[in-house]
């Protein structure tokens, strides 16, 4: 009967033949639909190979790889002479529909040379009376001043680029310091560093006192309270409540269940670690890398820079300029009471990182080419000195009588050039 040959749809009733003609026309609608779409991609294809740029996706790179392994990558970098420079690499823009790679990261390579940098952070609904302004302020203070005692150097606050990437829920920073000629042997020896000075600050034991020659930590102590740390002799005397012991609780923050732990990250001195570029973003989130307002560092560029580009540069961790005289700073493993601190400039580095001499260098070849060119078209220059940065593979040479400078296209009044 008529009953049988009904559908219910929506809030009325349609015969089957109607049911049928309507999803009909809906099928030949989608099959018009699909075969225009296919007649576009006829007419307009895709490059091939789809080779994206790092700073705009819709044109096309020279190189463009994808790895399972971070270790080919690294090998590519090493070998390919295509590879992206700092120079082509565009500051990601802060737009969330901008056509960039908002989410980049620098990887810092291992056993290469590096700038001193900080990861500071904590939860802000748990720490309701933290100042985070104020602790990053005197965690600056505090760490120019122990490079000036372990290593002799000069800095200030003018030194050291301040980033901030904080919400609502966390207090997020970076701090990249910009030493004055100087810089560390890696980024092991940069965590060493500041564990290191941050010693008193870390747990010596998992409970309560063990009247240990170093005494409690400043967590410890900051459980047991004050009164308790005081009347325990042994640590009163290893640690005499000193002004550093107090300066260092400062830096003593809680995680979401209330644990203490120090303000600053020590999980990120690690090999080939990843570092948030400026101007990106984590992924699936909106809070940038920015220029915090309590930054101190001056961002005047260079002539041929902009202010963008020389703050991205400046903030890239290993991006260290070479020169015979920079300074290398090292530091052992805290577990390693044998070996201190210690400082060498270009000419006798660790390890045998850096080579120099005044004749034939490990590369005669490369000796006899540069040789050639400066002493080509009538020159009659030579080579001074050369240092080789085994670490970075970089071959450096000084020469002599010879101005020309191709940067500029012209030979300098008085400068020689390396």
């Amino acid at each position: 009967g008529p009953s049988a040959c009904a559908l219910r749809s929506g809030g009325g009733i349609i015969s089957v033949e109607k049911f049928n003609q309507r999803m009909k026309r809906t099928w030949v609608e989608k099959c018009k639909q699909i075969e225009e779409l296919a007649s576009h991609y006829k007419s307009h294809p895709l490059s091939s190979p789809y080779r994206p740029r790092l700073s705009k996706p819709w044109q096309p790179s020279s190189v463009w790889r994808l790895f399972h392994r971070q270790a080919a990558a690294l090998q590519l970098a090493k070998t390919c002479k295509e590879v992206c420079n700092y120079s082509k690499l565009s500051v990601p823009k802060c737009s969330k529909n901008s056509q960039t790679l908002a989410h980049c990261y620098e990887v810092i390579p291992a056993d290469t040379v590096c700038k001193l940098y900080f990861d500071l952070e904590f939860c802000k609904p748990a720490n309701p009376g933290a100042d985070g302004r104020k602790m990053v302020a005197l965690l600056i203070e505090f760490f120019i001043r122990k490079l000036q005692e372990r290593y002799g150097l000069t800095c200030s606050a003018d030194c050291v680029l301040n980033l901030d990437s904080s919400t609502n829920e966390k207090f997020s920073r970076h701090l990249i310091f910009l030493l004055p000629n100087a810089a560390f042997k890696d980024n092991i020896h940069v965590g060493n560093f500041i564990k290191t000075v941050l010693q008193p600050l870390l747990p010596q034991s998992n409970s309560k006192c063990t009247h240990t020659d170093l005494g409690p930590s400043v967590m410890e102590a900051a459980e047991l309270g004050d009164d308790a740390v005081k009347s325990c002799k042994a640590c009163n005397s290893s640690m005499n409540m000193t002004e550093e012991y107090c300066e260092l609780s400062s830096f003593i923050v809680k995680d979401k269940n209330g644990r203490r732990q120090p303000f600053i990250d020590l999980g990120v001195y690690t090999k080939n670690r990843n570092f948030r570029l400026y101007k990106s973003s984590k992924l699936g989130k909106d809070a940038v890398l920015a220029l915090a307002e309590d930054n101190k560092f001056s961002c005047r560029p260079p002539k041929h820079l902009s202010v963008e580009e020389h703050i991205f540069l400046s903030s890239l961790i290993s991006n260290v300029r070479f020169t015979d005289s920079l300074k290398i700073l090292s530091c052992a493993s805290p577990s390693d009471r044998n070996e201190s601190s210690r400082v060498s400039s270009g000419g006798s580095l660790i390890s045998g990182s850096v080579m120099n001499g005044y004749q034939v260098s490990p590369y005669p070849e490369i000796d006899q080419f540069i040789w050639s060119l400066v002493t080509r078209e009538g020159f009659q220059g030579g080579i001074r000195q050369w240092n080789y940065f085994a670490l970075e593979e970089l071959l450096v040479y000084d020469t002599t009588n010879y101005r020309w400078c191709e940067n500029i296209g012209r030979a300098h009044k008085s400068n020689n050039v390396m």
